[in-house]
């Protein structure tokens, strides 16, 4: 007597006349507690190659769902040692941020002296300074070098030799830099990882090539009330 089970190929009736469950599977045929096909001579050479179809299947399925999987903890070590090295070779500075990535998603290695917002911006007060707080249409004057996440540096005013002024509140700077400096005090500097949400725009254009972290050093060196001008047609703001 023939008892039977399926596999996923062409349809084939056993000899004892049982048909299989579904149109597009065949079975495979139990005689005296041996698995054999009644049809064919040789059954059992017909029941290994059926075997090996079946764990070919679910070897392609293991590695689809593997696939899908988070990285492991290895693999974050790996490309975190990797991002390390890549810092070291651009000479970034000391505690510099780490960062492990893969493909779009980015996750930030830094000390406990960091701060995080709930906006997505982080920073670490290397020296607090003395003062006021700045406040929109103010005037701040600083200095700033960025880096990208391998610690390239990527624009400084330290080497262009002249600060940087900006008025706070108007748009002119990028939403997570202006988020970072709104609360330092002159002779202040602080170091800002800005994410992509709140960072530069990016494009054959500007400094940024590409959607990622970018970090800041910023020295804040003075803060200064403006005044609207007019002269005939023409206004403007002085500051001073």
């Amino acid at each position: 007597m023939y008892t039977c089970s399926y596999s996923f190929l062409p349809s084939v009736p056993c000899r004892n006349g049982r048909t299989p469950f579904r149109k597009k599977q065949i079975p495979v045929c139990l005689q005296d507690g041996r698995l054999e096909d009644p049809l064919v001579k040789g059954g059992r050479k017909w029941f290994l190659s059926v075997s090996v179809l079946i764990t070919s299947d679910l070897l392609v399925a293991f590695s689809a769902s593997a696939k899908g999987k988070n990285r492991s903890p290895y693999d974050e070590k790996r490309l975190l040692e990797q991002n390390k090295k890549i810092q070291e070779a651009n000479k970034a500075p000391e505690d510099f941020p780490n960062f492990i990535r893969e493909g779009f998603e980015v996750k930030v290695v830094i000390s406990d002296n960091y701060v995080k917002c709930d906006s997505g911006l982080i920073y670490l007060d290397i020296e607090v300074g003395k003062g006021d707080c700045p406040k929109a249409g103010q005037q701040v004057t600083f200095h700033y070098v960025g880096y990208n996440e391998s610690g390239r540096r990527i624009d400084s005013t330290y080497y262009k030799g002249t600060p940087a002024k900006i008025r706070l509140g108007t748009n002119a700077l990028v939403k997570g830099f202006e988020e970072g400096i709104v609360d330092m005090r002159p002779g202040g500097k602080r170091r800002m990882i800005i994410p992509p949400e709140l960072g530069p725009p990016v494009g054959p254009s500007t400094f940024f090539s590409s959607k990622q972290f970018e970090v800041f050093d910023v020295e804040l060196l003075g803060v200064q009330d403006c005044q609207r001008r007019t002269i005939g047609f023409y206004s403007d703001f002085v500051c001073g």
